[in-house]
């Protein structure tokens, strides 16, 4: 409570508070000191002006005079509010004329920075808050009780001395020696701020009365109207929102003003007053409540995070643990690969050392037998000496002199998809083991339908910590069969169009994981359209339409006929729109039906298979699909004529109107799938489409057709 006892400006408890018309209260001397004086209120005060009535009436600049950007800089009070500072006195003020009379003055509130307007009474035209001067007296009273017990907390004397002042910065309490000794007021604690000691929890008038005032029938003085000093306050003008006495009545100040007896003022926002706190008490609660929970949260983080760094420990180290394991039977691999390259390359190098010596000494022996004289002798051993120097040679064949083993060693590893997994190592899941993920709640305020679209949203519950990695939203067919699947996404809103007019739609969502699906979300009923509204599409018109009135009047830029599709599709349901001829010259002949989407658009509606339309001129009509002519009927177009296009899906079968009279029999017969509204016409023709139609009920007879 203490925070709402405190000046803004001075950061102590109030003296003598007045209420700013803005409802904040400020002291009385602290009004005195942000009041910033004009020239002209100066050289008034200066010519003899001066005194303690003038003090009230400083002039403030306010921000329509010349804003912020003319004052000094700004002061900041021990509660951090901005309070503007006296503006001095310009050179020459003590010479004014007596003559000059007050400027207009104004206050500004230190905290909303609104200016309030003095009139001639200054700051004494401002209330006084005795309730507040009340309360802060009592809890003065209080505090000063519960000081005397406060103790020094830095005293070596046994029992401490009585603490004088209470440190905020350092929040230590001292005594007046401890005070000088241990927190000076200079060097770093310059800044710091002094107060007396608080009162300790069970200190008397700590947050109560504490027996140190009086209650409002206890004796105390009632207050007495501001200018009638004889008379007490007994009405409440609430005009004014200040209480008033009857010779303020009499006066006839609030003639025309809703004036009430004060007690019952006082009782009725007594009683506001307790019905808001009911209010703000249980908001209270609820922060204590989430204050409880938000603790038992840090608590549960710093034991989850100790978890999951145990966990990802643990798993890093067995990822070590495996690789080093693999790169033991790796390392054994490359061993082995080694040794059987070294014993091929040795015994290569015995074999052909072997060989070599058997050569060399065949070949020295040859050399000697060559050397001797006795031809009979050479002859005897001749033929076996060359089979054997032949056979030697033969042992060097092609390939023997080439190494069995490569000192490369064909062995490559792989160690890329291994590098991109480490780095793509991460978290993929928030908590172990992961469970499916809770039901979808339903934003019913989002959800909305708008002709045959319908679109839902939703949201996952509060403090829902499973992951969610999609949703699936199904719906039913619009006649109570089976749901089926008709977005499955990580979005929160769809909308899905091309549903049919004049159904009822039940819709549901569930989310799912790496766990599983989740359970479905309340179903939603969705009701379509009773009737369609729609305009001509210019997206999926020829180049040559031009549409107008927001895409509702249609005309061309060609004598060719040219072909233009409504933005609606229909599959169900009986729907009827009309077109109005706004103009009709030289006789051309506009054709009215429907049509696929792939209708062909540089030609005449009905010309081709994907579409079945009228076409009429100012004395007959003729049906037309896939170029064939049918029924001719007498009667025509012109302009400020309307023609209706009934679309019956029920029947499968379409109907022309002409001014409100059906032209001729039901145009076509057994017509099924989707179709679009569609007209083709030329530059002689202007046409304004009209949707949202009822169907007609009562059908005039047909014209009968020409044979």
């Amino acid at each position: 409570m203490e925070e709402e006892l405190k000046c803004p400006v001075c950061g102590s408890l109030f003296r003598e508070p007045i209420i700013l018309p803005c409802s904040h209260n400020v002291c009385l001397p602290c009004a005195r000191t942000i009041a910033v004086q004009t020239p002209e209120s100066e050289q008034h005060l200066a010519a003899g002006g001066g005194g303690g009535d003038h003090a009230d009436k400083l002039s403030l600049h306010s921000e329509t005079d010349s804003g912020y950007g003319s004052y000094t800089p700004s002061l900041k009070s021990p509660n951090g509010v901005r309070v503007l500072p006296l503006v001095p006195a310009p050179p020459g003020a003590a010479a004014a004329p007596r003559g000059a009379g007050p400027a207009s003055s104004s206050l500004t509130c230190p905290q909303c920075h609104r200016s309030a307007s003095l009139d001639q009474r200054g700051l004494r035209g401002f209330q006084r808050n005795r309730l507040l001067e009340a309360i802060v007296q009592r809890y003065q009273q209080g505090r000063a009780a519960a000081a005397a017990a406060a103790k020094c907390q830095l005293c070596d004397r046994s029992p401490p001395e009585p603490a004088a002042v209470l440190c905020e910065q350092c929040e230590v309490l001292y005594c007046a020696a401890c005070q000088l000794r241990c927190h000076p007021a200079r060097g770093p604690f310059a800044k710091h701020r002094l107060a007396p000691p608080p009162a300790h929890p069970g200190a008397p008038g700590g947050g109560g009365d504490g027996g140190g005032g009086k209650g409002a029938g206890g004796g105390r003085k009632l207050p007495t109207c501001a200018e009638h000093d004889l008379e007490n306050y007994s009405m409440y003008c609430v005009s004014c929102r200040s209480p008033v006495c009857y010779q303020c009545l009499e006066e006839g100040k609030h003639n025309k003003h809703d004036v009430k007896a004060l007690g019952a003022m006082w009782k009725q926002h007594k009683a506001q007053l307790s019905q808001a706190l009911n209010g703000v008490s249980d908001k209270a609660k609820e922060a204590k409540e989430f204050l409880v929970q938000l603790k038992n949260l840090l608590q549960q983080i710093q034991e989850n995070g100790l978890d999951y760094e145990a966990c990802l420990v643990a798993q890093c180290d067995a990822l070590v643990d495996a690789l080093t394991r693999q790169k033991a039977k790796l390392l054994t691999k490359v061993t082995k690969e080694r040794e059987h390259k070294l014993k091929v390359v040795w015994d290569q190098i015995n074999h052909c050392t072997l060989k070599l010596r058997q050569s060399t000494g065949l070949m020295e022996y040859c050399l000697e037998v060559i050397k001797e004289n006795d031809p009979s002798g050479f002859l005897q051993i001749s033929d076996a000496l060359i089979k054997r120097v032949q056979v030697s040679q033969e042992q060097w064949v092609k390939g023997a002199l080439e190494p069995k083993v490569s000192a490369e060693f064909d062995l490559t590893l792989d160690s890329e998809p291994l590098l991109q997994s480490i780095h793509q190592l991460d978290f993929i899941q928030m908590k172990f083991p992961v469970s499916v993920p809770p039901v979808p709640l339903l934003q019913l305020e989002k959800c909305c339908t708008r002709n045959n679209s319908v679109t839902l949203a939703w949201r996952m519950p509060p403090l829902s910590h499973n992951p969610v990695e999609g949703y699936i939203l199904e719906l039913d067919d619009g006649d109570g069969g089976q749901f089926r699947e008709v977005y499955v996404g990580k979005e929160t809103l769809c909308t899905i169009d091309g549903l049919h007019f004049n159904s009822t739609y039940n819709a549901r969502v569930k989310a799912f994981n790496s766990s599983g699906v989740g359970p479905y979300s309340k179903t939603v009923i969705l009701q379509t359209s009773d009737v369609a509204w729609f305009t001509f599409d210019p997206s999926s018109a020829h180049r040559d339409i031009v549409l107008s009135n927001d895409n509702q009047t249609a005309t061309c830029n060609s004598y060719d006929d040219r072909v233009v599709l409504g933005t609606a599709a229909f599959s169900k349901g009986v729907h009827y729109w009309e077109l109005h001829v706004d103009r009709y010259d030289n006789h051309p002949d506009p054709a009215f039906g429907i049509a696929r989407i792939n209708v062909v658009k540089d030609m005449m509606l009905g010309k081709d298979d994907k579409a079945w339309a009228m076409y009429v001129d100012n004395n007959r009509s003729w049906f037309m699909h896939c170029n064939s002519h049918t029924n001719r009927t007498e009667g025509g177009v012109s302009k400020g004529a309307t023609v209706g296009v009934l679309l019956d899906l029920n029947k499968h079968n379409l109907t022309f109107y002409i001014n409100g009279q059906q032209q001729g029999p039901p145009a076509f017969e057994n017509i099924e799938g989707v179709f679009m509204p569609a007209l083709s016409l030329n530059r002689n023709v202007q046409v304004t489409l009209h949707t949202g139609l009822e169907v007609p009920q009562s059908v005039k007879q047909p014209k009968l057709p020409n044979n």
